[in-house]
C-alpha cells in the first residue's frame, strides 16, 4: 500500500477503481464540488486535523485529501505494444528525480504517449510525489520497468523501432524525428544525460537548438518538447 495526496491523483485513482483503503479529509476541507464526486462514488471519507495529514504526507501539499491505496503497477512490454499501430515510446535512463517523473508522465498522458520505459535500478520509483506531480496521469500511462535498457533497446529494434537519442552536439534538430515507424526517445539523467553506451546503441541523435545563455533544458522540459514532436 502507498500514501498518496491530492485532490487530481485521489480522484483518478478513484476514476481508475484503484483500491482505497482509507481516505482522510481535511476538518476544514469545504470543496462541495469533490465531496459531492466521493459521495456519487460511494467513497467513505474520514475528517482528521491538518497537522495528522501533515504526518501522514511528511508535510506534502496534500490540499486537504489524503488516501492510502495499492502501489501503483508495473506494466510489461508486450501488455502495452500494439502490432497494429505505429507506437511511441519514451525510455528514461536513470532518471532519479520525482517531480521530473511525475511532470514526464503528465505531459505523456496529454501527448498520447503509449508508455514509459524505466530501469529497475537507478530510477525514480511510482510514488507519492510522482503522482502528486503527474496530477492523476500516473493512472493512465503505462510504466514498463525493464532490467537493462540497453537489452530493450536491442529488442524494441527487432520490432522495428527507431531508437532516438538527444545530444547537444547532434546533427540533426528534434524537429527531424521520423515518425513514420514505431518510435522509442530517450531522455538521459538529470546531471549526465543518456549513458555512453545507451546513447550508442541510438538510430539517431537529435538536439534541442539554444539561443540562450543556458544551454541547456531541464528533463521533463526537453522530453515535452519531444513527445510533441513524435506525435506530428
Amino acid at each position: 500500500m502507498i500514501i498518496i495526496h491530492g485532490k487530481n491523483p485521489i480522484r483518478e485513482a478513484i476514476y481508475q477503481n484503484r483500491m482505497i483503503y482509507k481516505l482522510y479529509i481535511d476538518n476544514k476541507f469545504n470543496d462541495r464540488q469533490y465531496l459531492k464526486f466521493l459521495d456519487d462514488k460511494n467513497i467513505k471519507y474520514e475528517r482528521l486535523a491538518k497537522d495528522k495529514l501533515n504526518e501522514l504526507t511528511n508535510n506534502a501539499l496534500h490540499q486537504g485529501v489524503v488516501a492510502q491505496v495499492d502501489d501503483y503497477k508495473y506494466f510489461e512490454f508486450e501488455e502495452v505494444f500494439k502490432e497494429n499501430k505505429i507506437n511511441r515510446f519514451v525510455i528514461l535512463d536513470e532518471i532519479t528525480d520525482p517531480h521530473n517523473l511525475g511532470a514526464i508522465l503528465r505531459t505523456a498522458e496529454a501527448a498520447g504517449i503509449d508508455g514509459i520505459i524505466v530501469s529497475k535500478r537507478q530510477q525514480a520509483p511510482l510514488n507519492a510525489t510522482v503522482a502528486k506531480v503527474s496530477s492523476g496521469a500516473i493512472e493512465h500511462v503505462p510504466v514498463i520497468a525493464v532490467s537493462n535498457i540497453n537489452n530493450m533497446i536491442l529488442s524494441l529494434k527487432k520490432l522495428n523501432f527507431i531508437i532516438v537519442g538527444t545530444d547537444g552536439n547532434a546533427t540533426y534538430d528534434y524537429r527531424e524525428i521520423p515518425k513514420d515507424q514505431n518510435i522509442a526517445v530517450i531522455l538521459g539523467s538529470e546531471g549526465s544525460g543518456i549513458r555512453p553506451l545507451v546513447k550508442s546503441n541510438c538510430d539517431i541523435l537529435v538536439k534541442i537548438p539554444m539561443h540562450g545563455k543556458i544551454n541547456s533544458l531541464n528533463v521533463s522540459v526537453a522530453g515535452a518538447l519531444l513527445m510533441y514532436e513524435m506525435i506530428k
